[in-house]
């Protein structure tokens, strides 16, 4: 029996020290055989990194040979009359994309329409005021009306454009400082900025598709262009409101001096939301102002007649 058991005490022994050299063999040698797990990660980022370049730059090129198809007519036009030195506006291509449009296709348009409707206002105006006299103005009332309408159709486009801007950046300011909110989780997630500007543009697209579009627009920008300086510049140049234009200020600081991206992105998102707010008092506090002349033109007329009328209608039956 004592033989037995220390032979198989001497087993288990023997066994423990077998598993034990296998074990240490097995991490002396794992290594060596996996390789460099770092250049590994770096290599799939890189690869990650071109292709998601790759495929922006393919998309860039698809949305540039569908403007250049729609050109036509309009850029022929355009010159033909070099209409883009007669008409010429250096910051038209800003103004452009400020409402959303971008690309050549729409400079053509611009200037085309910026041409024909002087001309359809003066043709209107010499035909119905000045050769038939439909409204039976005298001469020097006819002519000042061909002159403002002349006039308007050069100056209409200018105006709408402008309107347009300006309520896409109305739309865009209103879930600003949320899409703040959303790229700060995202970077101190430990995204890189590239992702992180995406990853909010998918989850905007139902609030707000044009906050949405700049930052995909943003996104192409960072992946392909040398310098994300660049980038945020354009997207401030795009954007002309004080709000986007000191985020971008303050991303290129960070990017330039290598301070953190995450206090930053809070710093601008509580700024961006005291600028929202300050902006509601405004439009609150100018109310009663707005209110004063629809009051006196349709409600104290209203009131005066409900309030003496009963009175004269009583006078009327005493008399």
């Amino acid at each position: 029996m004592g033989g037995s058991s220390a032979e198989f005490l001497s087993q288990i022994i023997y066994l423990s020290i077998t598993i034990a050299f296998c074990v240490t063999l097995y991490i002396l040698v794992a290594p060596l055989l996996e390789g460099d797990k770092l250049k590994k990660r770096m290599d799939s980022v890189a690869n990650a990194r071109d292709t998601m370049r790759q495929n922006r730059m393919a998309q860039l090129e698809s949305e540039a040979s569908l403007r250049n198809e729609s050109k036509g007519m309009a850029r022929d036009l355009v010159d033909k009359f070099s209409l883009e030195k007669l008409l010429e506006a250096s910051d038209l291509k800003d103004k452009l994309a400020q409402a959303g449009m971008r690309g050549q296709a729409p400079i053509y348009r611009f200037y085309m329409i910026k041409l024909i409707l002087p001309l359809v206002g003066l043709g209107f105006g010499l035909v119905f005021l000045i050769l038939l006299n439909v409204p039976g103005w005298s001469m020097v009332q006819r002519a000042a009306g061909t002159l403002a309408l002349t006039t308007l159709g050069y100056y209409l486009p200018g105006a709408l454009l402008k309107s347009k801007a300006q309520k896409r950046l109305a739309s865009i300011m209103e879930v600003f400082p949320d899409a703040l909110d959303l790229l700060l989780i995202c970077v101190e997630s430990g995204m890189s900025v590239e992702l992180a500007f995406g990853r909010v543009a998918d989850e905007l697209a139902e609030n707000s598709v044009e906050l949405a579009e700049e930052f995909q627009l943003t996104t192409a920008e960072l992946s392909y262009l040398s310098s994300r300086r660049v980038a945020y510049e354009n997207l401030a140049r795009r954007n002309n409101h004080v709000g986007i234009k000191s985020v971008a200020t303050a991303l290129v600081q960070s990017e330039r001096y290598g301070t953190p991206l995450g206090e930053t992105l809070r710093t601008m998102a509580n700024e961006n939301r005291m600028m929202r707010q300050m902006a509601a008092e405004k439009k609150a506090a100018s109310l009663p102002a707005k209110l004063t002349v629809p009051m006196i033109l349709c409600f104290l007329p209203v009131l005066f007649i409900v309030i003496l009328t009963p009175a004269a209608m009583r006078l009327a039956e005493a008399l």
